[in-house]
């Protein structure tokens, strides 16, 4: 392992980056070299997100993208565990140890509740394979990106399959324009996927129907039956334990950390957030979230090399709309910037690989289809 850069305060500085996710893991693996780079995170492994509604269907296909950290981090330390506390100087791990930083970096993004160890969530994935191939009838609830991009999945791959999906809002994909919405609608029910908009489902305490199916009941009293459902609203962004913190007056009202323009939360010269953890106003996106990470480190290896703050590097909040949602192996629905469409055009920039091997080779792994 190569030796970290000494800064002109002498000993190599203590940088602590929590979270796995993509802003967390890109940034962990930019600051390696230049400093003791600790990660924390809860699992041992970076999961790319855009590749897996596709491991439901396919469980292989997510052999390439549940990456264990160390694989990337060849220069810095992993700690699995929960970041419970943060002080002026340290941070805390649920299993009661203190992490000293000069630098902190928070990229924790969304409370998702999954294995601690690879071989675990591949596990999860076969069984979710399972639940999909024994059933007639499947129920999603939720028409944002990860609900329809399901539907798709498994309306391409499992054409037999009764496949319902019920949304709250008035349209699909509501953080895209109309058109966009439209087109995805009439693509989903041209594979024969039943939508329901303007409708909630209640999920707890269900009757059962025949031959071991579920009935379920939307919010308009109309039952619907399935043998199995699938969950696919928003989850809750990770940052309620950091209300105890030294952080709590930097949280927004939906629980967003407050940063300035250089990506340091706003009063803090020392620690940064990125990611969707943070109140920038933009679309929640991967490729963003890159885009910060690399802001945030470029700005981070500043400040280590003892450069002049006032010479960070201004992040520039994206304004752009563009969108790509995958709908099965070939198709897309994309929003660009003077047009919006639907096919094989847009499915051949992402549908095939879901920028499995691009992300693979930015983390400079082997990035061919095994």
């Amino acid at each position: 392992m190569a030796n970290p850069p000494v800064a002109a305060g002498g000993a190599a500085k203590k940088i602590v980056v929590i979270g796995g996710g993509v802003a967390g893991s890109y940034i962990a693996k930019s600051l390696q070299f230049h400093g003791n780079l600790t990660l924390i995170d809860p699992k041992e492994y970076f999961e790319i997100p855009w590749a897996s509604l596709r491991g439901m269907v396919e469980p292989n296909f997510v052999e390439r993208s549940l990456i264990q950290h160390k694989d990337y981090l060849t220069s810095s330390r992993l700690i699995v565990s929960n970041a419970i506390s943060i002080t002026d100087s340290e941070v805390l791990t649920s299993e009661g140890r203190s992490i000293p930083y000069d630098y902190l970096v928070i990229a924790a993004g969304h409370d998702d509740q999954v294995p601690r160890s690879r071989s675990e969530r591949l596990k999860q994935y076969q069984a979710e394979n399972e639940k999909i191939k024994a059933a007639k009838s499947i129920l999603i609830v939720g028409g944002g990106p990860t609900g329809v991009e399901l539907a798709g999945e498994i309306a391409v791959d499992f054409p037999e399959k009764k496949i319902t999906l019920v949304h709250k809002g008035h349209r699909l994909l509501e953080f895209l324009g109309p058109k966009a919405s439209k087109k995805t609608l009439n693509w989903l029910q041209s594979k024969h996927v039943e939508v329901k908009l303007n409708q909630t489902v209640n999920l707890e305490d269900l009757p059962n129907g025949s031959h071991g199916s579920k009935l379920y009941t939307t919010l308009a009293g109309e039952t619907i039956k399935a043998d199995c459902h699938f969950l696919c609203t928003g989850k809750p962004l990770a940052s309620s334990w950091l209300k105890g913190t030294i952080l709590r007056d930097r949280i927004d009202e939906s629980g967003r950390l407050i940063v300035d323009e250089n990506l340091r939360i706003r009063g803090r010269n020392n620690i940064f957030a990125i990611g969707d953890i943070t109140n920038i106003k933009e679309m929640k996106q991967g490729y963003l979230a890159k885009k910060q990470a690399s802001v945030a480190a470029k700005n981070l290896q500043l400040l280590i090399r003892g450069g002049d703050g006032s010479k960070m590097i201004t992040y520039k909040v994206s304004t752009s709309n563009k969108a790509i949602v995958s709908l099965g192996r070939h198709d897309a629905v994309a929003q660009l910037h003077l047009t919006t469409m639907i096919g094989l055009i847009p499915g051949l920039i992402k549908s095939k690989d879901l920028f499995v091997g691009k992300t693979r080779k930015e983390l400079d792994l082997d990035s061919r289809e095994w």
